[in-house]
């Protein structure tokens, strides 16, 4: 389950974050995770409840976000969402597109006290 290091990856960030700001609690902390990334975000919520504990995370409001898989057509340039790898452009059917975003994991905001 590498959702478990990515929770701890967060929590040793955000401890880091708060040290530099001189802040003794988070409040919140906003998560964005690319449906493509491979993160299973239940398996990221129920690590990060046990990633979180002892820690300026513990009472947290942590919110995350998906982000929808993103991709531009080769052929027709048609931008498009979808889902799963291989999906065809819904324009012109082709299968060849650029991944434009939806694999990211990254920490979109976090509020301290």
């Amino acid at each position: 389950m590498h959702e478990l290091s990515i929770a701890t990856n967060i929590v040793e960030f955000a401890e880091e974050f708060a040290r530099d700001h001189q802040a003794t609690k988070i409040n919140r902390i906003e998560l964005e995770v690319g449906h493509l990334s491979g993160i299973v975000i239940d398996s990221l919520k129920f690590a990060l409840e046990f990633a979180v504990e002892n820690t300026v995370l513990e009472k947290a409001e942590i919110i995350i976000s998906e982000i929808p898989g993103r991709f531009k057509c080769y052929h027709c340039q048609t931008e498009f969402d979808k889902s799963v790898w291989y999906t065809p452009c819904p324009t012109c059917q082709s299968m060849d597109s650029e991944l434009l975003g939806g694999k990211e994991m990254q920490i979109k905001s976090i509020f301290i006290d």
